[in-house]
Parts: structure tokens; C-alpha cells; sequence
């Protein structure tokens, strides 16, 4: 049994936007369960709620912003950085602004504030999407590089490749998300001397300071340039030291790798489930965090898809054959699309259809070049879901029948041809209410999802003259 935390009370947060300089508040409670994590933009009137979530990314440039309609919200992965370390999985974080404030530059005061509220363990509703197999991604935009490894907990190693003349290389290591609290939660964000110049230009960085950020020294500065750079960051008595711009020493010797760590888990908060695998990753950033986590989800999508997939042997013997189908559906040759039924949970259905030249749409459909119609896909799903609706019944299921209402999200990925054998799965989506039946449906050839839809019938008692 994995496990959860729930915030016994509401969190109050207020800082600086680092980009905009201006004043935050943040409160963030306590939601139903399977709520997810959403941002409401509580100045917006209505309020706009914006999902955590990958698909709602807008722009990696300095930090991650999430975007719906017209409302935005900046800077968010030291704040969700700590929901997923402490697995807070369901809150509203309701924020009077267009980004989450700074506060130090790193998830220590979120934490601190999250721990404060008190948290409950109960059991978790996410689901967790399990590596079990290696690969590779190289960002295109950025280099950056990450190894996706099977590993039983998630785990995080980070690789910095800085020019000699400045912190050299740097490696952190989280070994599983028990230690970020202690070990990772309290390192700053840090900048390149000569970006700054560039971001202040952009508009950024306007709630920026040595509080908040490790300057890297990347440039040789003369007098009259370390003086403007002082008035421009406002810190006239700042020094620089072992490469480096900072109001404080560094808090790890290697505090910018982990600081990437930091920023991997609030990236991948937005994948929405738990990944268990082991991460190398080398010279990250935002842009490439976010393109990985889109891989991974894609990924996990596909993994439950399939999970799903349903096994044919022809060997086995059946649990209904064509003539008990019969006893089931009112279709007869050559409109009973069903041949037989392999399997029958009180949840789901699993139906084979043979599908043979010798059906008579191949006559007119694409001749010279047979291809088996997608409608009649979907109605050979329908009669899979039919038998599984009239199974549900007390009485006698030849006096029932089920009835096409509507179809939804039907999409056809593959053809099918002669010689090919569908295997029809129904899922219920919801319990059968007053004779509505609601059904996920996908076909297979062999391990290969040809078409997918989601059906919607009627049970309706027959009525014969």
C-alpha cells in the first residue's frame, strides 16, 4: 500500500515574484481525493483554475509557467517541488498573482510551512507508472541529457559540467525522496553573471536579489562593472568570492547540482503520477525537464493501455461460441460481427471476430484493395458490449436487447484486412443505471490498438408482436 499526506490546515504564504518584484499571497488547502493539484488565479473574476499538469505548460524560459485561457502562473516548481517530496497529492494553491513567490530561492520555507499545517498519511489514490526499461533522451534545444533506469524507488542523480574557471564539474545525488527534505529542499536557485544583464533587459528577474539566488561568475569584471552590476541588484556591499555572487556562503558545496535535483521533482510533479525509476541526468534545465516528462507520461499512458491488452489462444475453448452468442444478440449472418467470447469479468468483455475475405462489405469497399470498414469496428465492439449488458440481467436475456446511443473520442489507428483477427474489449466506465450502459472499447490485431471509442447503449426489453 503506497500512502499520501493531507494538510490538516491551510497554509498562508506571502513573498516577492521573482520576475514581476511584486507582492504574493499564497494559500494553499486541503482537496478531494483524485483532485490533483491546481492553481487558482483567485484576481481573475471568475477565478481561473490551471491544472499542474504537463499539457498545461506555457514556457520554460527562467522557470516553468503553466497556462489556461488568459491566466498564467510563473515559477512554480520550488512550491510543487515540495508537494511531491512530501506526497501531497490534492490541494488548491489559490494565488493573487501571476507567479509564486521566490521567498529564498529554494523549497526550504515551503516545506517548513507544509510541515507547520501538519500532515495525515492516508492510503494514496495516485497512480505510479514503473520503469522497466532503460533508454535515453537528449534535449535537442539544450544538450541536456538524461538515463532513464528501473530502479524499486524514484532516485536522482545530477551531472554539472561548469568551465573550469569557475565551479568545475558538480554532482548531487538523491538517493530516494525520504532525504530531500534535509538534503536537497534548502538549495537556491542560482544565474550566470553574464545572464543577468540579458533577463533584467527581458523585463525578469525584477524581485531578483543575492537573497534569493547564487550569482556564478562566468566573466572577468572590472571595477567600474562589478560597481553597476551593485547598483543594478541593489546589493552595493556584495563581494565576489570563489567564483560566485551571494549574500551567504554556499549552503553545499555542491548546492547548484542540487538545486537542479530540486527543480526535476517539482518538473515532474506534472506528470501527475509517481514514477519509480532512477534518473542520471546531465546539465538539466527546465525546457529539457519538461520535455522528459512529457515522454514519461506519454509513456505511462501507453503502458496502461496496454496492460489492459487482452491474450487470444485459439486453443482455449471459449466462453460463449457463435451459437450461444446467438442466444445473446438478435443479429444473424452476415451482421453478427461477434464469433466468439474468451473472457467475462462483472467489469469487462473480451470478444474475437474473424475477419475473412469472404465477408460480403469486401465486395464494395476498397476493391482490389480490402480493407474492413471502421464503423463496422465499432459495431462489432457494440455487440461485444451488448452480451456483457444483457449478462448484468436476472431474467432471460432473449428478451432484452441493447441499442446504439452514441459514440465518442472513436479514433481508427490501423487497418484491417482479411486474415486478420479482432479481439473486442468492453470496459464498463461507470455502473449500469436505469438500462445506460457506458463502455471504453478497443480492438486489437494481435498486440496493435487498430480503433478505440467510447460507446454508449440502452438495455431495452423487446417487444414482440
Amino acid at each position: 500500500m503506497r500512502f499520501k499526506s493531507r494538510l490538516k490546515q491551510v497554509v498562508h504564504i506571502s513573498g516577492i515574484g521573482l520576475h514581476t518584484g511584486k507582492s504574493v499571497n499564497v494559500n494553499i488547502s486541503q482537496a478531494e481525493d483524485g483532485h490533483g493539484i491546481k492553481f487558482i488565479r483567485t484576481d481573475f473574476d471568475p477565478p481561473v483554475a490551471i491544472p499542474a499538469d504537463v499539457a498545461y505548460v506555457f514556457t520554460t524560459q527562467r522557470g516553468t509557467t503553466l497556462k489556461s485561457g488568459e491566466a498564467t502562473i510563473s515559477t512554480i516548481e520550488h512550491l510543487l517541488a515540495a508537494l511531491n517530496a512530501l506526497d501531497i497529492e490534492d490541494v488548491n494553491v489559490s494565488v493573487d498573482g501571476p507567479e509564486i513567490p521566490i521567498l529564498d530561492g529554494s523549497s526550504d520555507i515551503f516545506i517548513k510551512k507544509l510541515l507547520e499545517a501538519g500532515l495525515e498519511k492516508v492510503e494514496s489514490t495516485k497512480e505510479e507508472y514503473i520503469i522497466t526499461e532503460s533508454f535515453n533522451y537528449v534535449d535537442p534545444t539544450t544538450g541536456s541529457e538524461f538515463a532513464v533506469y528501473p530502479s524499486d524507488k524514484f532516485e536522482v542523480n545530477v551531472i554539472l559540467n561548469f568551465p573550469e574557471n569557475t565551479l568545475g564539474d558538480m554532482v548531487a545525488v538523491l538517493k530516494d525522496k525520504s532525504q530531500f527534505t534535509k538534503e536537497i529542499a534548502n538549495a537556491r536557485t542560482f544565474v550566470f553573471l553574464t545572464d543577468i544583464a540579458a533577463l533584467f533587459d527581458a523585463g525578469l528577474i525584477k524581485g531578483g536579489d543575492l537573497d534569493n539566488a547564487v550569482v556564478i561568475v562566468d566573466k572577468q569584471l572590472d571595477d567600474s562593472e562589478l560597481m553597476a552590476l551593485k547598483a543594478k541588484i541593489g546589493k552595493p556591499n556584495a563581494s565576489i568570492e570563489n567564483g560566485l555572487i551571494s549574500s551567504t556562503p554556499l549552503r553545499h558545496q555542491n548546492e547548484p547540482a542540487r538545486h537542479k535535483i530540486l527543480d526535476i521533482l517539482g518538473d515532474f510533479a506534472l506528470i501527475g503520477r509517481d514514477i519509480r525509476a532512477k534518473i542520471v541526468a546531465t546539465k538539466p534545465g527546465h525546457t529539457a525537464n519538461i520535455a522528459l516528462a512529457k515522454i514519461l507520461k506519454n509513456k505511462y499512458l501507453e503502458h496502461k493501455k496496454n496492460a489492459g491488452r487482452p491474450i487470444y489462444d485459439p486453443t482455449v475453448e471459449p466462453v460463449l461460441n457463435t451459437e450461444q452468442i446467438k442466444n445473446y444478440l438478435p443479429h444473424r449472418y452476415p451482421f453478427l460481427m461477434v464469433d466468439k467470447v474468451i473472457e467475462i469479468t462483472p467489469t469487462y468483455i473480451v470478444g474475437v471476430k474473424n475477419v475473412t475475405f469472404n465477408d460480403n462489405y469486401f465486395m464494395g469497399h476498397f476493391p482490389g484493395n480490402p480493407i474492413f470498414p471502421g464503423v463496422l469496428q465499432m459495431e462489432a465492439l457494440a455487440q461485444t458490449g451488448g452480451i456483457l449488458a444483457l449478462t448484468t440481467l436476472s431474467d432471460g436475456q432473449e428478451q432484452w436487447d441493447t441499442y446504439f446511443l452514441k459514440m465518442d473520442n472513436v479514433k481508427f489507428k490501423a487497418k484491417v484486412v482479411p486474415g486478420d483477427t479482432l479481439i473486442l474489449k468492453m470496459e464498463l466506465m461507470s455502473p449500469i443505471r436505469r438500462g445506460i450502459i457506458q463502455m471504453m472499447g478497443t480492438a486489437y490485431v494481435g498486440s496493435k490498438i487498430v480503433s478505440e471509442g467510447e460507446l454508449t447503449a440502452q438495455i431495452v426489453k423487446r417487444q414482440n408482436d
